[in-house]
């Protein structure tokens, strides 16, 4: 083994590159026909000078690396080899032709580039076969990379065109069998047909010359100067590429080399590796390889800059570890410790009122705490969830206002009418005091918007004398907001029902489920059907909270549910439910609530003294008549409102007004009336029917038209119909069709006449089932000319058979009706009972006719 020491002896090397061992960094050079390991050598002096090896063929049995020693470590895969490029700008290593026909290597994931210098290990047979018999005859082969390298016996089909001329310097035994062989690069080839596949693949081959740059070439320089500086920015950040790797990189001279060596040797994919040696020309794969290197560069010191990060979080968390052991060696010093927590804790469970197994699971969950370390995360878990263990009123109750009177006069001075209601509650109170307890029954209050079903929740609790709370349901569409989290999640927290009784302060209050028709369902699943458990009086007496994980009474609170559409509400939760209807008012109903209940809050909103805004009953008629068109009173609350800044207005710029409004005054604040069209409208008229339609914000007229139009029979529907409205008119046109007879019909008007049936608004989209006897009437009177009787409205649907079948919403298209000026109102027979419900003011001045079939609604509805 020979040492070279000075700096000048290589300037006669013509191969070298390095070898990265587990120890060492050692310096395999080629000079004179044999390679020499050489240590400690300063390798930024070497200079690389051009010889041509293969003028003689003996020189491939020459090389003499026996005496390496550095073979087992080859062999034990405890280095890493950096090829060095040889060979100036314009030339490649060797001057040899290469034959058409070469044997081609295929390459399972690696890239021979021209001038590289690399070791390959061969393991397959084929392979190994085509090494041993390419060492005994000229030494050359063509290197190409398979596509897939998963693929144990590739095809031609399954290799890249493009690889690389090569010479075998030298072939290592193995001590598994393998073969390292040393390959040199050669220059770049285009592999074309394959001639024969057994024993190795041999192919025709195309030499391909690297188109090289101008020696001018200002852009190349630029290139190679920023993949140079880009390289040794890797090699600096990268832990996995040896750092003697930047030596080699700063005294390659050869631009040609030190692009071809930068592929060969940094850490890029196979796709890269193929994509830059298929690059047409240098000056194209210098492009490519500037911009993986970027590339590679980014991702590195992202990487960084995670990691640097990661380990910032690290230190500051053993800082905070080792400050808070300070703080508390200093606390117990001082006699103040964490332990105070824990004593606190305990000293308010003593005071608690709850039972053996809570008072058991709290000192459980204590002693959890104790043998936890205040500076992890975990202990304020902890110490928040037993909080709310001590926050939450176990057995505390409120006791009951059981005087019965008292609590009619409670309910009666905040809400006018919902009698119903009100003797629900009485009935309920009755109860208790006769038993001294009862399961709280689950109300769920429905009907239009503004009618005070949320309201009513605050004057049931003052009444009974209870703690208030109100969860609002609308558009709830995770589970967990119900049943609450698991601790096991970062920010859990309980349900709204147990968080709702924590803030009440007692286990028996007053709770309003708002909108219980408005719950959504998502994939975070149905908070209905949590709602269940919470609702049914025979499991609410251990509901379970995934937070609190221990069961919890509730049933001695009071729900009350509110919904606009209760046919929106889950049926298995509607099952559970005592469901009250809360109709809308009629105008005599808000005129009352208006004048004792409305003008009063307003006057207390805005300031004003009630002397000062004086509304009469006429004008407040006017408001509801001309202003609103709703069930409730929430639209007129609005106006009322309004009135009262202006009124406050007055009072504040010190105007001249009179304390009573008076009709010009409400059109001069309110504007012009909005709605004149609830009268009815219809008389005298052929194929205009007025028909009840039910809305969430009450009842409403609706007039349905037909007419015909010359044409082939067709019928034709518009006015933003429905699918079941759609339905409804296909059946009363043939029903028509059907019976054309016993109704007196033209038989040919079905073939010469086209029918088209319009619901004016046509902007608004309308549908539900209870049009079919209109537009069997509409459609009837069309054809036969026959007028509809004046101030008749209907509602019900029909079947093919003629039969009418009963619909909903019976009393908030009676008041639309009443509105409207509507005497005779045509119901289907079966909804009788439900007139006979109603009360009898809501049905003074109308005349109700029950029907059963379609021949007694057109016999009532159509003149003669």
């Amino acid at each position: 083994m020979k040492h070279f020491r000075k700096k000048r002896y290589f300037s006669h090397f013509s191969r070298t590159f390095t070898i990265k061992c587990h120890k060492e960094s050692k310096i395999l050079c080629f000079f004179k026909k044999k390679y020499y390991l050489c240590k400690d050598i300063h390798i930024h002096a070497y200079k690389e000078i051009h010889s041509n090896m293969s003028k003689n063929n003996d020189n491939k049995d020459n090389f003499g690396l026996d005496e390496f020693g550095f073979a087992p470590d080859i062999a034990d895969q405890r280095h890493q080899v950096i090829p060095i490029i040889s060979g100036n700008d314009d030339d490649v290593i060797e001057d040899i032709k290469l034959p058409e026909v070469l044997p081609i290597l295929t390459l399972r994931s690696s890239v021979l580039f021209p001038g590289a210098i690399t070791p390959i290990t061969v393991g397959r047979e084929k392979s190994i076969a085509l090494v041993r018999a390419v060492q005994a005859d000229n030494g050359l082969l063509g290197a190409v990379l398979q596509r897939n390298n998963e693929i144990e016996t590739p095809t031609p089909d399954d290799m890249y065109r493009i690889g690389t001329a090569a010479r075998i310097l030298k072939i290592l035994e193995m001590p598994n069998g393998n073969l390292t062989v040393i390959l040199s690069g050669l220059e770049k080839i285009e592999v074309g047909e394959y001639v024969s596949t057994e024993p190795f693949f041999k192919a025709t081959v195309t030499p391909l010359l690297d188109a090289s740059p101008e020696s001018s070439s200002v852009e190349f320089d630029a290139l190679v100067d920023s993949i140079r500086d880009v390289a040794l920015n890797i090699i600096n950040i990268s832990p996995s590429i040896p750092k003697e790797a930047t030596f080699a990189i700063k005294n390659i001279d050869s631009k040609r080399g030190i692009v071809n060596f930068i592929c060969s040797n940094l850490e890029f994919t196979d796709d890269d590796r193929q994509m830059l040696l298929e690059a047409p020309g240098l000056l194209a794969r210098s492009r490519k390889l500037l911009e993986i290197l970027i590339r590679e560069q980014q991702l590195l010191e992202l990487k960084q800059d995670i990691q640097s990060k990661v380990k910032q979080e690290i230190d500051k968390q053993q800082r905070d570890y080792y400050l808070q052991q300070q703080m508390r060696t200093i606390q117990q010093e001082l006699g103040e410790s964490d332990d105070d927590d824990i004593s606190r804790l305990r000293e308010a469970a003593t005071k608690k009122k709850w039972g053996k197994h809570i008072a058991e699971l709290f000192e459980k969950e204590v002693a959890k705490m104790e043998r936890l370390n205040p500076a992890v995360a975990e202990y304020s878990v902890q110490l928040t969830y037993l909080q709310l263990m001590l926050d939450l009123p176990w057995d505390e109750y409120t006791e009951d206002n059981l005087d019965l009177r008292c609590a009619r006069e409670q309910l009666d001075a905040d809400h006018f009418g919902l009698e119903e209601v009100k003797e629900r509650i009485l009935e309920h109170l009755a109860v208790i005091k006769l038993k001294g307890d009862l399961k709280s029954p689950i109300l769920c209050l429905y009907g239009p918007p503004g009618v005070g079903k949320t309201s009513l929740g605050k004057s049931v609790a003052t009444a009974l004398g209870r703690k208030f709370g109100r969860i609002a349901l609308g558009g709830l569409h995770d589970e967990a907001e119900i049943r609450g989290h698991r601790r096991t999640y970062i920010g859990a927290m309980p349900g709204r029902v147990i968080e709702t009784i924590k803030r009440c302060g007692s286990s028996n209050p007053v709770i309003i489920l708002d909108e219980v028709d408005k719950i959504t369902v998502s994939n975070h699943g149905d908070p209905s059907s949590a709602l269940l458990e919470v609702l049914d009086p025979e499991q609410n007496t251990t509901f379970h909270d995934n937070y609190l994980d221990v069961e919890y009474d509730l049933s001695k609170v009071l729900f009350i549910a509110t919904a606009n559409d209760i046919s929106a509400v889950n049926p298995a939760l509607r099952d559970r439910m005592e469901l009250i209807n809360i109709p809308g008012y009629i105008l005599e109903d808000k005129v009352q609530i208006a004048s004792t209940h409305l003008v009063k809050k307003q006057c207390e909103a805005h300031g004003i003294d009630e002397e000062k805004m004086v509304v009469s009953n006429e004008i407040i008629e006017k408001i509801i008549s001309e202003y609103t068109r709703e069930s409730g009173v929430r639209s007129l609350d609005k106006h009322l409102a309004k009135l009262a800044r202006a009124r406050a207005k007055n009072i504040a710029f010190e105007e001249q007004y009179e304390n009573a409004f008076s009709a010009g005054d409400i059109e001069e604040i309110l504007g012009k009336p909005k709605f004149r069209n609830d009268e009815y409208e219809v008389k005298d008229m052929v194929g205009v029917v007025t028909g009840l339609a039910w809305t969430q914000v009450g009842g409403d007229i609706l007039y349905i038209e037909s007419i015909l139009t010359p044409g082939k029979g067709k019928l034709s529907l518009t006015g933003s119909l429905g699918d079941v409205m759609k339905e409804s008119a296909t059946i009363a046109f043939e029903w028509v069709k059907a019976h054309y007879e016993e109704l007196g019909i033209d038989a040919e008007k079905f073939e010469k006449y086209d029918l088209n049936i319009h619901v004016p608004e046509g902007a608004t989209p309308k549908d539900g089932p209870s049009a079919g006897i209109t537009m069997i009437t509409s459609i009837t009177s069309t054809y036969t000319g026959r007028k509809v009787r004046e101030r008749v409205a209907m509602t019900g649907e029909t079947t093919l058979r003629g039969r009418v079948l009963p619909i909903g919403g019976v009393k908030e298209k009676i008041l639309a009706a009443k509105r409207a000026g509507i005497t005779d109102i045509l119901l289907p027979e079966e909804n009788r009972r439900d007139i006979e419900e109603i009360t009898k003011e809501y049905v003074e001045g109308l005349t109700f006719h029950y029907v059963r079939s379609n021949d007694q609604v057109l016999a009532l509805a159509l003149q003669e």
